[in-house]
């Protein structure tokens, strides 16, 4: 009975030990290198896209011109199409999306690192947006632009792009980054950038938000996935030479 006690919480130990990997000192600075520039990157682009709808000028000067061309284009089977993918990302159907695949992975896998991080990420987006549509509180589009049900909650950042891009981006990164094939990496964040603007016209076209609310939504989610790449690549990515900090 001791032995099978001890097993279980061998079994237990193991998962919750952060897997640790070996990589040339160029690919860790890269990957520091590449964590800065999403962060700054992201950082402009938010504070641009915020400054312009606090001023009404800048990156929200487009938003009209935005919203009335995507109004010239709506037609039946796009806004079924678009309507879907409301739903896929939107606030009912993307946790759920989002739990199954974190604890199937964290079950699944040798070590719950990455589908912890991948919710804490999530988590993290939640709180952002939160925080940023309180503190900005902008009005929505009309409600008789939207086409599936009337919504009067902040607008600036889109909720829906914000998760959808959280997801996409970041589990993209900790499923490619043990992986040591570009072009597969290289493809697979392209699918994750186009299911993102999809995320986000999906928004606009169905006329829930403006575009420079899916603007600071993508940067917001830059910024997350920079965070991720610094704080993986610090707890996990060691070179040759460095002694591991966990038990292997």
């Amino acid at each position: 009975m001791a032995s099978k006690q001890k097993g279980w919480w061998g079994i237990f130990h193991e998962k919750f030990v952060v897997e640790e990997r070996y990589v040339e000192p160029h690919a860790r600075r890269a990957l520091y290198r590449t964590a800065a520039l999403l962060a700054i990157t992201g950082s402009a682009i938010f504070l641009a896209a915020l400054i312009g709808v606090l001023n009404n000028d800048g990156l929200a000067s487009a938003d009209s011109t935005a919203r009335e061309w995507l109004l010239s284009v709506r037609t039946e089977t796009l806004t079924v199409l678009m309507i879907i993918l409301a739903v896929i990302f939107g606030p009912v159907a993307l946790p759920i999306i989002v739990l199954i695949v974190t604890v199937t992975w964290g079950v699944l896998a040798k070590h719950a690192w990455r589908p912890m991080l991948l919710a804490a990420a999530m988590l993290t987006g939640v709180g952002l947006a939160q925080l940023v549509g309180r503190s900005v509180g902008r009005p929505r589009p009309p409600v008789d632009l939207m086409l599936f049900g009337a919504d009067h909650t902040h607008s600036f950042p889109s909720g829906h792009v914000l998760g959808a891009s959280d997801f996409l981006l970041v589990t993209t990164f900790l499923v490619f980054s043990r992986h040591r094939n570009p072009k597969a990496t290289i493809l697979s964040f392209a699918v994750a950038i186009i299911g993102v603007f999809l995320a986000a016209v999906s928004r606009l076209y169905l006329g829930y938000h403006w575009a420079s609310d899916a603007v600071a939504s993508v940067s917001l989610s830059l910024i997350v996935l920079s965070a991720v790449i610094a704080v993986d690549t610090w707890r996990t990515v060691r070179i040759p030479g460095e002694q591991p900090t966990t038990p292997q």
